[in-house]
């Protein structure tokens, strides 16, 4: 199955502003799609990088067995956009997954799960009503990333009379976007993934003082006394 997954190159994750500086948030953002392109090889599949501008895989340190199963194309038009040109077309019968870049706790187990429903479309929806990875069948679906786009890809497999699936799972419905997250990924990340590493080379660590799980970052971490937020 080819298995989409589109990458902001550029300036990503900007709701992470408040806790890391630019350069982290790219440093972060990479680890994180590392960690999904190694979960995708180890469920069996080759997954194709759509990324908003040139990215150097070298720079995901990725090891050999993963890199040699990842291509990357460059396509800067919007998510919608860069999507659709993807999905199956008419004629077609391949099936497209898609699957987000910042899904830090995804595992083959959960992208197997995903990608082995036989609907028409099969969506994972992230917490706040998002669409975090989908399976396309059906040359008729088509995206619109907005808002609240699982309602309305739902809406969509509905008026074009498609069988719609709906994936329960915790690992693809955790995207990583706001401060809040990071707890996410230091509870819940596997042990050989980046993305809890960078965090804790950051300096970010659990934080349970108040009887709520929290993230506090030490003021003696490098990148915190060179000048990140």
């Amino acid at each position: 199955m080819r298995v989409v997954v589109p990458f902001a190159a550029t300036d990503p994750k900007t709701r992470l502003e408040s806790v890391l500086a630019a350069p982290e948030r790219s440093t972060f953002a990479r680890a994180m799609l590392a960690d999904v392109l190694r979960s995708v090889v180890e469920a069996g599949h080759e997954p194709r990088v759509v990324s908003t501008a040139p990215l150097d895989l070298d720079d995901l340190a990725l090891p050999d067995r993963v890199l040699e199963s990842v291509s990357v194309t460059v396509d800067d038009r919007s998510l919608t956009e860069a999507v659709n040109a993807r999905l199956p077309s008419a004629g077609g019968d391949d099936a497209v997954a898609v699957v987000m870049s910042d899904l830090a706790l995804a595992t083959p187990d959960a992208l197997e799960a995903l990608v082995s429903q036989d609907a028409g479309v099969t969506i994972a929806p992230g917490r706040s009503g998002g669409t975090n990875a989908l399976v396309v069948r059906h040359p008729a679906f088509r995206v619109d990333y907005h808002g609240a786009s699982y309602l309305d890809h739902c809406e969509i497999a509905r008026e074009e009379g498609l069988c719609l699936e709906t994936a329960d799972s915790f690992r693809l419905a955790t995207d990583i976007d706001e401060p809040a997250d990071l707890v996410e990924v230091l509870v819940h990340g596997d042990d050989t993934a980046r993305a809890p590493a960078c965090l804790r080379r950051f300096g970010f660590e659990l934080d349970t003082r108040s009887g709520r799980v929290d993230v506090v970052r030490s003021e003696e971490s490098p990148t915190h006394r060179s000048g990140s937020k």
